[in-house]
Order: C-alpha cells, then sequence, then structure tokens
C-alpha cells in the first residue's frame, strides 16, 4: 500500500479542479496546470477532497503510479497557490548575469555570451551574482534551473560556475608540487 498515495488531498479555495477523460486541469490565482493521467490510475473528487487510487493494488508498479501521482497533484495545488522559489548563484572572477527583456544573459567564461530563453512559466529575477527563479510549475522550474546550471556547472577545485544556492560543492586540493630529486 501506498502511504503517500492513500491520503485525502484537500483543495484549498479559490482553487478550481476539472477531472476530465485522462487529465486533471488545476486553476489557482498563479495559473493553470493540466496533467495527463495514467490508464492505472483513477482520480476522484467528493467534497473539496482528491482520491488518488489505482485498479490493482497487489501491481508493485501501479501502487508506485499511485503515490506519484498524488505527489504531482499536491505540488499542482501548491503550485497554483503560493508557487514555488529557485536560486541559484554564479561564482567566478568576471562572471556576470543581466536581464535581457525576459531572457538571461550569462557571461561566464566563454568567449561569447550565452543566451538563455526563459519559458513563458518561468519568472526570473537578478539580484548581482543570484538568479531567483519562481513558476507555479514545479518540473518546468526544476528543469530550467538545472538547464542554466549546466552552462557552467561548479568545478570542484576553485568552486567557479552556477551553483544552487544552497548546494555545497565538495573541493578538491590542487597539484602540490614535489621537491626535485
Amino acid at each position: 500500500m501506498s502511504r503517500i498515495g492513500k491520503q485525502v488531498i484537500s483543495i484549498p479555495a479559490g482553487v478550481n479542479v476539472n477531472i476530465k477523460d485522462a487529465s486533471v486541469e488545476v486553476k489557482g490565482p498563479k495559473g493553470t496546470l493540466v496533467r495527463q493521467l495514467n490508464e492505472k490510475v483513477k482520480v476522484t473528487m467528493a467534497d473539496g477532497t482528491l482520491t488518488v487510487d489505482v485498479k490493482n493494488k497487489e501491481d508493485k508498479a501501479e501502487r508506485s503510479l499511485w503515490g506519484t501521482f498524488a505527489s504531482h497533484l499536491k505540488n499542482m495545488i501548491a503550485g497554483v497557490t503560493i508557487g514555488f522559489k529557485k536560486e541559484l548563484e554564479i561564482n567566478g572572477v568576471g562572471y556576470k548575469v543581466a536581464m535581457k527583456g525576459k531572457d538571461l544573459q550569462l557571461e561566464v567564461g566563454f568567449s561569447h555570451p550565452v543566451i538563455f530563453k526563459m519559458p513563458e512559466s518561468v519568472i526570473a529575477k537578478v539580484d548581482k551574482n543570484v538568479i531567483t527563479l519562481e513558476s507555479y510549475d514545479k518540473e518546468m522550474l526544476g528543469s530550467t534551473t538545472s538547464e542554466i546550471r549546466a552552462v557552467r556547472k561548479p568545478e570542484p577545485y576553485k568552486g567557479k560556475g552556477i551553483r544552487y544556492i544552497d548546494e555545497i560543492i565538495r573541493r578538491k586540493a590542487g597539484k602540490t608540487a614535489t621537491k626535485g630529486e
């Protein structure tokens, strides 16, 4: 049995949930999200709550989908009500970031600035060397931040690169010179 899947999901005021044939649509003050349902997962709505269930509770694959879809629905409801936020930090001599319209312009040690096109659902703000990304779609926010980080991953010797604010980079010792023999 899935402990996460068995939990009842409450729908807060101001959020509308529509369950259609094979999809769930969640509308809230921050936006609208739609997720396609697997044919093995069943979502029902009653008295302002959502319940997720699977057809065969004995099948391990279906049980894993049970908890996964319950978590997706909770994240969709949280996203359209309060939203999500991630922060990236740029470290390195001469490394800069600036907004160019809705896009990010990253100067991170290449011969040219890297222009990163922001998705419609993600809002970026820049403050010195910190990039703050906000969105109501948790999946889009996570993939966008990982793509920005992949432009110049933090390296372990000097710590230069783009990293998450709470990320800890394991540092390595550089080469040590040995005495001539």
